[in-house]
Order: C-alpha cells, then sequence, then structure tokens
C-alpha cells in the first residue's frame, strides 16, 4: 500500500470513529415510552439550543399537583425542518403537550407532540 493510500483509509477510518459518539448520543431507556402522558398548562420557556432544545411547561401532574416540566426535544436544525423557529412556544401561552415520561417519576420526558394556543399541531398528538 502507498503512503497516499495509508493516509487516506487513515482519514476515513478517523472520521468514522469520530462520528461514532454522535451516533450514540444517548439512550431512550429513561423514557416510558409504553405509556405516553398528556400535560395541559402554560410554557414557562422555551430554550431553543443544541444538542437538544427544551420546552419547560408548568402543568398539574396526576395528583392536580402543578410543577414544573422539563420536556426535551430534538436539536435546533432538526426542528427547523419540521416547521419550528425560536418562537414557536412563547412563556405563558396555554398549549398541550404529549410526551413519553421519565420512568423515574421525575417531572420530565421526552416530546412527542404539541397543540399550540392557536391549535396547530406539531408531531404526533395521538397513538
Amino acid at each position: 500500500m502507498t503512503g497516499r493510500k495509508a493516509a487516506a483509509l487513515s482519514a476515513v477510518a478517523g472520521l468514522a470513529l469520530w462520528g461514532a459518539p454522535a451516533l450514540a448520543h444517548h439512550s431512550f431507556a429513561m423514557f416510558d415510552r409504553e405509556h405516553p402522558v398528556t400535560l395541559v398548562g402554560a410554557i414557562k420557556e422555551f430554550q431553543w439550543t443544541n444538542p437538544h432544545s427544551w420546552i419547560q411547561i408548568t402543568a398539574p401532574d396526576d395528583k392536580g399537583v402543578v410543577k414544573e416540566w422539563s420536556i426535551e426535544a430534538q436539536s435546533t436544525g432538526t426542528l427547523s425542518r419540521e416547521g419550528w423557529r425560536p418562537g414557536t412556544f412563547k412563556p405563558g401561552d396555554k398549549v398541550s403537550v404529549r410526551m413519553f415520561p421519565m420512568k423515574d417519576g421525575s417531572p420530565g420526558g421526552t416530546f412527542v407532540g404539541a397543540i399550540l394556543a392557536d391549535g396547530k399541531t406539531l408531531g404526533r398528538m395521538g397513538p
């Protein structure tokens, strides 16, 4: 093998290994994907950030106690391609958000869908 071919092969292998952590970003094992929950409440904050955006919502839990929920969404690039913008959720907006909740019962989860104050639907709100 020539030095040039060896260098090219080494570069390709290096790029493949460098990209591997992105594929293994994190597991979704912490979320209960069998029992989605729909929260009806008000937006506290929408964090348009990478590697994940976050929706902070105040809504009652199953016992009626109002809590702040942290809902993890996709990256800004992925959300942009789906039509989201930094102002998609505004503080005080009344919304319904469907999520897969945390298995440990903490007030959080991963985003599935939402119905915005204007009636627009994002993601999946049904089964």
